[in-house]
């Protein structure tokens, strides 16, 4: 599954800034059973939105990581809030329809 969100970058802050922040939450949830990895996406002539993407093997084991959230992302979180506005796009499945170059 696919735990989608966006974040919308404050004035007097930045994409890097966040972003290094990102990595270090991202390192240590990424320890957590059942995590695929995370990717994080700036987008085109907008330096102030970001489009997150984190993989999951299912959204039961992402809803153990959330509620057992190390301590260390937590402060991480936090901090950035005063940041960033985060919007929660949702939770998808993988995909059902799929066109990958090659298979047209």
């Amino acid at each position: 599954m696919y735990f989608i969100f966006e974040v919308y970058i404050k004035p007097g802050y930045t994409a890097e800034q966040y972003a290094d922040a990102w990595l270090r939450a991202s390192r240590i949830i990424q320890q957590a059973p059942g995590a695929r990895g995370t990717r994080l996406h700036r987008k085109i002539g907008d330096d102030t939105t970001l489009l997150a993407i984190a993989s999951w093997d299912s959204k039961i084991h992402r809803d153990a990581m959330e509620a057992r959230q190390p301590e260390d992302v937590r402060r991480i979180i936090e901090y950035e809030a005063e940041f960033v506005e985060v919007r929660i796009l949702g939770e998808f499945y993988d995909p059902e329809w799929e066109i990958t170059a090659g298979t047209v």
